[in-house]
């Protein structure tokens, strides 16, 4: 029996995207069951797989675990990316609370009308250059180290390097006025495990397209449209 972790999700970003870099910053090698169809759904429901009737799900040291943030920080803590005392990990709670929330602004953008991608896209440069990275241009200048928590590498750090990687595939340039995170993009990008996960043939995502949008919408019986913030 595989002792890897598996993961059940879409063939495609969403929620599990970040657990699929967090897993591979740890240098934790994993499995992928992709849903497709409803059927494949309707079973992890009526198997009890799901306890909130949702996914992503992470079979991982027999259990099964739902909950994005609570897959997050198990991984986190049990690979040693969660800081060493209770003060680092309220740190490292708030800074990868911040990026979460401006991927939210991207995670939907995959479902909008064409009309509404446009005004979800400038809204996603405005926020991010005005309200997050700001704030983490800011701490690493102030502390002067090389990661975002106790000069050490933490799931911050990840979080801040796949939710910069987002914003730019939105605008290329979107870091031309923040120094410090060029640098640290540069910095983090160039960590082995990172740098693999980074490299084509690695279980990174592409940017989501109409399939992944068309399957999500029938696995989960989207009928409806998403609307822009």
């Amino acid at each position: 029996m595989s002792t890897k972790p598996k993961l059940y999700y879409f063939d495609g970003r969403g929620k599990m995207e970040s657990i699929r870099w967090l897993l591979a910053a740890s240098g934790v090698e994993f499995e992928e069951e992709f849903l497709e169809t409803r059927d494949q759904y309707e079973k992890l429901l009526q198997g009890g797989s799901l306890l909130f009737q949702q996914v992503p799900m992470v079979e991982m040291d027999g259990m099964k675990m739902v909950q994005t943030r609570a897959i997050l920080s198990y991984i986190a803590a049990k690979y040693n990316l969660y800081g060493k005392d209770l003060k680092e990990r309220a740190l490292i709670d708030m800074y990868v609370g911040g990026t979460d929330d401006l991927m939210g602004f991207i995670l939907m953008f995959p479902f909008l009308s064409a009309e509404d991608k446009e005004k979800q896209r400038a809204l996603i440069i405005q926020k991010a250059t005005s309200r997050y990275f700001p704030v983490y241009e800011k701490v690493l200048k102030d502390h002067g180290q090389d990661f975002l928590v106790g000069n050490n590498f933490s799931w911050a750090d990840v979080h801040l390097l796949e939710a910069i990687l987002m914003v730019e595939e939105k605008k290329s340039d979107v870091l031309s006025g923040f120094p410090q995170l060029q640098a640290f993009k540069a910095r983090i990008s160039s960590i082995p495990a990172i740098k693999k996960f980074l490299e084509p043939g690695s279980q990174r995502k592409p940017v989501p397209d109409d399939k992944y949008v068309e399957t999500v919408r029938r696995v989960l019986r989207m009928y409806y449209d998403v609307k822009a913030n």
